[in-house]
């Protein structure tokens, strides 16, 4: 009933927009399923960056609140029973109920694009969107696109696929992907993921000890066991070599174990998570920055790391696998070293190269923040999706948008 009723309301919801807009600016809604919106570096850099934000929906991917403003699902039982007697009468469900409440708010802050982070967001905004009549700009991130579970559960994003109005992906394996999966080659728009650049970040690496990097999350994708075994065969022809490796995770535990229990012990510092400010003052002082990502048997992949392009805006080269995003930001020998995934030797080779050839590398370092995406680049691709969509709306056409563009 409700999916009839969506279509129904989306149909003059779109007409209703082509009539009244004419040169009406932009009004933007951002969905992030995080409670706290601002968790994360580029998803904040959406909320304060693009213009036009009049609207920051969180709590869910089908979002419970507005930030600093109305509750659209209560806690407690009060709530509940009260959401229940309403489904009732409406005959459908209370994730019914919320769709309503999430519509009624697009339409009460005359909101005319949203942006959704995450494709099961973007999945999960469907029918407010419709039910609204406002599009969809759905920007995937990583897990979302590459998740074996996760796509199967969302039916491999069909309905996304067909009712979305631009598609905003992070690194051109992802675009493959979905590509795959079956969404139109014309309707997207691919940046890289950004980041808030420091001034105070540069880094003068031909100058440093060999100490190498490692900042991000301790699980299957960032194989942090496999930084840890390339780097444990630099070791032993290496002995002044030190790794940081920053982050925690359902891996961290193992690695530490394994580092305690070997020659590892006293080279190899694992210190949890750290601040953005003592994450800089370690890449300031590093050689290079590593990184052994791969595909995780459920089909996880990086989208581009963030760490990635932070170490790259500093100077420094990167040590990685040829690996989703990290292909297309990192041109090996010039910005870096890559090898193939699970190739521990290669990724050996390369720490030994970055201790005793850096000053030969062609990649100049320091210059490297002004030549790399930054956090510009990323905001402002999102905004073009979100301009182009609200445009082509007002003109009664779909959106194309070039991966080129």
């Amino acid at each position: 009933m409700l999916s009839n009723e969506c279509s129904d309301s989306a149909a003059r919801g779109l007409n209703n927009w082509h009539e009244s807009a004419t040169s009406a600016p932009i009004r933007l809604a951002i969905v992030t399923p995080k409670e706290n919106a601002w968790s994360e570096t580029f998803i904040s850099a959406h909320i304060e960056r693009l213009r036009g934000v009049e609207l920051v929906l969180a709590g869910g991917e089908l979002p419970t609140h507005a930030v600093n403003g109305k509750v659209l699902r209560g806690k407690g039982a009060f709530a509940y029973l009260r959401d229940q007697a309403a489904a009732r009468a409406l005959r459908t469900d209370q994730d019914g109920i919320l769709v309503r409440r999430v519509a009624a708010e697009l339409r009460r802050a005359r909101i005319n694009v949203v942006l959704a982070e995450y494709g099961t967001t973007d999945h999960a905004m469907l029918a407010p969107c419709a039910l609204a009549g406002v599009p969809l700009v759905a920007h995937f991130h990583g897990f979302d696109a590459h998740v074996d579970a996760v796509i199967k559960a969302h039916d491999d994003y069909r309905a996304l696929f067909a009712q979305a109005s631009a598609l905003v992906v992070v690194s051109r394996d992802m675009e493959q992907e979905l590509l795959r999966l079956g969404a139109r080659a014309r309707k997207w728009c691919a940046t890289v993921v950004g980041w808030m650049p420091s001034a105070s970040l540069r880094a003068y690496p031909a100058r440093m000890p060999p100490h190498f990097v490692f900042v991000g999350r301790f699980v299957d994708k960032k194989a942090p066991h496999l930084a840890l075994s390339a780097f444990e065969r630099l070791a032993m022809r290496v002995p002044e070599a030190r790794l940081t490796m920053v982050g925690q995770g359902s891996l961290w535990e193992s690695c530490l174990q394994r580092v305690r229990s070997s020659p590892l012990a006293g080279r190899v510092e694992l210190p949890g998570i750290l601040s953005p400010d003592e994450v800089a003052s370690l890449l300031r002082g590093a050689r290079a920055f590593v990184l052994h990502s791969v595909r995780a048997l459920n089909g996880d992949r990086e989208g581009t790391p963030v760490a990635v392009l932070e170490a790259m805006a500093s100077g420094i080269p990167v040590v990685a696998t040829r690996h989703a995003g990290i292909a297309d930001v990192v041109e090996h020998e010039k910005h870096g070293l890559l090898c193939d995934e699970h190739d521990v030797e290669a990724m050996a080779a390369a720490h030994g190269l970055a201790c005793r050839a850096i000053r030969s590398w062609p990649g100049n370092w320091a210059a490297l923040a002004g030549r790399r995406p930054s956090a510009s680049t990323a905001w402002r691709t999102a905004s073009r999706a979100c301009r182009r969509s609200w445009s082509a709306l007002r003109e009664g056409q779909g959106v194309l948008l070039s991966a080129a563009d």
